[in-house]
This record gives C-alpha cells, sequence and structure tokens, in this order.
C-alpha cells in the first residue's frame, strides 16, 4: 500500500488533513477540513505543487490528457475531478474513493496540489465554458502540496 498526507491552509479560517492511501487500482481519499461554510465545496487536484503565491500558484487541474472538466465518475474529466465535498457545522469529514488519480505512476498526484474551493463544483455540467474548465467551483479556500508518507 502506498500513503500519502495533505496539510491544508488558506489566507482565512480554512484548514485541514487529507490521508490518500493506494492499495491496487484505486486511491481512497479521505479527510477533515474545518472552517467552511454548509454545503458543497469543490475539491481538485491541482497541476503543480507551487503555493508560493498561496493557492493561485497550483495552477489549473491536473488534466495530463486535455479533456474537459467532469464528474469523478465520467470517463471525461480532468485527473484531478474529485467532485464535492460536504460541510456541515462548519466541517467535512469525507471519503472518496477514485481510479483515475495515483500515488504513483502516470496519474501520480505526489507533489501535486489539493484544493478545496469556496463554491459547489457543477462537474461540467453548468453549460458555459467555465464549467469544462473549473467547475464554476469559484475561489480556493484552503490548499496544500500532497506529500508520500512511508
Amino acid at each position: 500500500m502506498v500513503k500519502a498526507v495533505c496539510v491544508l491552509k488558506g489566507t482565512g479560517n480554512v484548514t485541514g488533513v487529507v490521508h490518500f492511501n493506494q492499495d491496487g487500482g484505486q486511491v481512497t481519499v479521505k479527510g477533515t477540513i474545518t472552517g467552511l461554510t454548509d454545503g458543497l465545496h469543490g475539491f481538485h487536484i491541482h497541476a503543480y505543487g507551487d503555493n508560493t503565491n498561496g493557492c493561485v500558484s497550483a495552477g489549473p487541474h491536473f488534466n495530463p490528457y486535455g479533456k474537459t472538466h467532469g464528474a469523478p465518475e465520467d470517463d471525461v474529466r480532468h485527473v484531478g475531478d474529485l467532485g464535492n465535498i460536504t460541510s456541515k457545522d462548519g466541517k467535512a469529514d469525507f471519503e472518496i474513493k477514485d481510479k483515475m488519480i495515483s500515488l504513483e505512476g502516470p496519474n501520480n498526484i505526489v507533489g501535486r496540489t489539493a484544493v478545496v474551493h469556496e463554491k459547489e463544483d457543477d462537474l461540467g455540467k453548468g453549460g458555459d465554458n467555465e464549467s469544462l474548465v473549473t467547475g464554476n467551483a469559484g475561489g480556493r479556500l484552503a490548499c496544500g502540496v500532497v506529500g508520500i508518507c512511508q
């Protein structure tokens, strides 16, 4: 089993820790993020492990195959499209199982940035160009670089 972890911080009070475990072909993403408004928030892996200028330095969604934005279960999606997490009473406890991201090989997310967004991800179904790029998920509330665990 390969394991990774990410500590998310932003300029506000949103913080969290996310664990990634890969056993075979699927990655389990399990985390807790606090300081969120209640409701759905887009959660994505972005292309760069650069947070030197805050979360904006992380670049676009991790998309090595040049596809449009989509839902985690879609065949056409960015590798980094992990959908939404749900916050209640300011806290999101979540578990996502994903078959596209990896902790090794060509879809490796280690060294890339996980980002929680201010709005719900429309999963590429919003009917406008931005939906096909970002899912209209809005600003970046908190982020952190995914690092391997031994």
